[in-house]
């Protein structure tokens, strides 16, 4: 526990931490507050809402890359200023908005969604020492968990009991506070050594490397399994009649994930993302064999306490792989990563789900996984000094800035 003191003790991190989880956990529950208010209010189906899901998330995807961008170029305070409004004014006019109309609008607010997660990671990497970022990004992918366990259920139960039109006001509001809170401490996104390191920017040939091209893929591959794996749970206790159930699943899978980040953090050597991640898909598969709730609240307890290890390796390996320069761009494209792996591991396990049997969902989830760790496995070759999540910081060369020694709920 010395080190997650050592973190906690860094001046700023613990605001930090407290207000980037305010602002996630209302981010985390957007989408079902989107789904119930189409549902709800408008009296239209599910496939209207998803298609409003699916625009919001297309919009995150493509807007990460280029927030960091801005990022890097303009400061922190000037895009969470432009992304702020932007939020404000898309949640104050849900209510008011036709069906048509708020499609349009989800795209505009994916795109200028408040980067919260991938600022938080690029604070986080210019706040602590190397030998304490894995016990920092450990802390943070425990805060995405606990963010998935609260924010959706907030919004359900809010829907339920007063109103869907209001709940979609108290998102905008929680979005509005907590990235309030990180304008106010304008967290540093570099270190002083970093800009004496980094003369003019780099273009993505120069560090867009197979290192990094292999951490993108784990992190895509990683919440395709995720997502996979929650779409599998309710297909499982679906055909048991015990679909109610689905929630204490959830929670318990969600609490594994929450233990296995602190004791993950507390370790004193990391493990490699693709070992994290392949182990993770192993451990996927056999959760199929469960058939009534109580046995799959067992069958993932497996899955949940490698989840926020995976996503903690994949975002320390993108701090570390990335120069100082262009560092908001690669953590907003591991945020479209993940964005596009929630995106696509839905439909990829309902395909399996539907043309075999429920347990077909877990194990396809899985081999995702395990595809995704090969691939990163491959990439980063076979020398341990390149491992994706084993490596330290890009080395340095004189006359290559960009020259990198060997080698992330839920983003």
């Amino acid at each position: 526990m010395t080190s997650y003191r050592q973190v906690l003790g860094v001046p700023g991190m613990a605001p930090l931490l407290g207000v980037s989880l305010l602002a996630r956990t209302a981010i985390t529950a957007d989408v079902t507050a989107l789904t119930l208010y189409v549902v709800l209010s408008l009296k239209l189906g599910y496939v209207a809402a998803g298609a409003v899901a699916a625009a919001l998330t297309a919009g995150v995807a493509l807007g990460g890359p280029l927030l960091g961008r801005l990022i890097d170029s303009r400061g922190l305070r000037a895009v969470l200023l432009v992304t702020l409004l932007a939020q404000v004014a898309f949640w104050l006019s849900v209510p008011l908005l036709r069906y048509e109309l708020l499609l349009a609008a989800s795209v505009v607010a994916g795109l200028l969604m408040v980067p919260v997660q991938a600022v938080s990671r690029q604070a986080i990497a210019a706040m602590t020492t190397a030998e304490l970022r894995r016990t920092a990004f450990a802390l943070e992918s425990v805060q995405g968990e606990l963010s998935y366990l609260v924010g959706p259920a907030v919004v359900i139960l809010g829907a339920a009991t007063v109103s869907p039109e209001l709940v979609a006001w108290g998102v905008g509001a929680a979005i509005l506070a907590g990235s309030s809170g990180i304008a106010l401490l304008n967290p540093p996104m570099r270190t002083p050594d970093d800009g004496n390191a980094t003369t003019g920017r780099l273009s993505r040939r120069q560090w867009l490397n197979a290192d990094m091209i292999a951490a993108l893929t784990m992190a895509l591959g990683t919440t395709t399994l995720l997502s996979g794996v929650d779409l599998a749970i309710i297909a499982t206790l679906r055909e048991a009649g015990q679909v109610s159930w689905a929630a204490v699943v959830v929670v318990v899978f969600g609490l594994s994930s929450v233990v296995g980040g602190l004791v993950y953090g507390a370790l004193a050597r990391p493990l490699p993302t693709w070992l994290l991640l392949g182990t993770l898909g192993l451990v996927t598969i056999p959760a199929g064999l469960a058939d009534t709730w109580p046995w799959l609240c067992v069958a993932v307890v497996g899955s949940g306490l490698l989840t926020a290890p995976t996503l903690a390796t994949v975002a320390d390996a993108v701090s570390r792989l990335a120069p100082p320069g262009v560092r908001g761009e690669a953590t907003g494209l591991q945020s479209s990563a993940q964005s596009a792996g929630f995106a696509l591991g839905s439909p990829l396990v309902g395909v399996a789900i539907d043309l075999w049997v429920p347990a077909g969902g877990f194990a396809a989830a899985g081999i995702a996984g395990l595809a995704a760790a090969l691939v990163g496995r491959l990439l980063t070759g076979h020398s341990p000094t390149r491992e994706v999540g084993e490596v330290c910081r890009p080395a340095q060369q004189p006359g290559n800035p960009s020259s990198v020694g060997g080698g992330p709920a839920r983003q």
